[in-house]
């Protein structure tokens, strides 16, 4: 058999010992996921390279800056993404997470303008609130009508503020009938309302909390900071 007969062998790379195409499979694997990163189980389950040849192929791919490690807000274990990509919401959590983890600091400080802001207006839509922020400017980072309707709505599971209908009436005059508007427990407007038993978990905090369902991608069985509640 001539040597133009002879199959090639595969490159190899003398830093790290491995061969080029494993390399390129794992890299090739990892960027098909775009937005959305991938584990080491699924990168061995779905390309068939051996785990050990996965875990060199990473930490080699990691060391080139070709990917990059991050953790994922509803699931344990670590997550791999093509440098060039993003983490979609539902890896990164979205603007209520911060390096993987709920960001408490920042939901809290919400949560205490959105308070005065109904304290001060003594009924208000979350449109309303909204419009106050963007006016005032109250934070750094521009939230959304939605985001303000998701912290308000966490409120109300704290007993931090109540959901109420509007009757046109009165302090409602300016809020059509029927449409949902917020104002705080009669009798607590200077001190605020004790907080409910909902506040010392941590659903008493996550903004997610409605979109929370037993078989939903957030959901209590996979979510971290709940377990971690339970074990403590």
């Amino acid at each position: 058999m001539s040597l133009s007969q002879k199959r090639k062998r595969p490159e190899s790379n003398p830093a790290s010992g491995l061969a080029e195409s494993d390399q390129q499979v794992v890299l090739n694997f990892i960027k098909s996921k775009g937005e959305d990163a991938t584990t080491k189980g699924n990168i061995n389950k779905e390309t068939k390279v051996p785990t050990q040849i996965v875990t060199k192929c990473i930490d080699n791919l990691l060391a080139l800056s070709l990917i990059k490690k991050i953790p994922h807000a509803h699931f344990k274990g670590d997550y791999y993404i093509a440098t060039e990509f993003k983490p979609s919401n539902a890896v990164s959590g979205g603007e209520w997470y911060l390096d993987g983890k709920l960001d408490t600091q920042f939901i809290n400080e919400l949560k205490n303008a959105c308070l005065h802001i109904v304290k001060s207006l003594k009924v208000a839509t979350a449109e309303g609130v909204h419009e106050v922020f963007e006016k005032r400017r109250l934070t750094n980072v521009e939230c959304t009508s939605q985001q303000i309707s998701e912290i308000l709505g966490s409120m109300v599971l704290e007993n931090l503020i109540i959901e109420v209908k509007s009757s046109g009436h009165g302090e409602y005059h300016s809020i059509p009938v029927g449409n949902v508007c917020y104002r705080c427990p009669v009798g607590n407007l200077k001190r605020g309302p004790d907080r409910g038993a909902m506040a010392s978990i941590p659903c008493g905090v996550c903004p997610r909390i409605r979109e929370c369902t037993p078989d939903g991608l957030i959901s209590p069985t996979t979510c971290v900071y709940y377990t971690k509640w339970l074990d403590f």
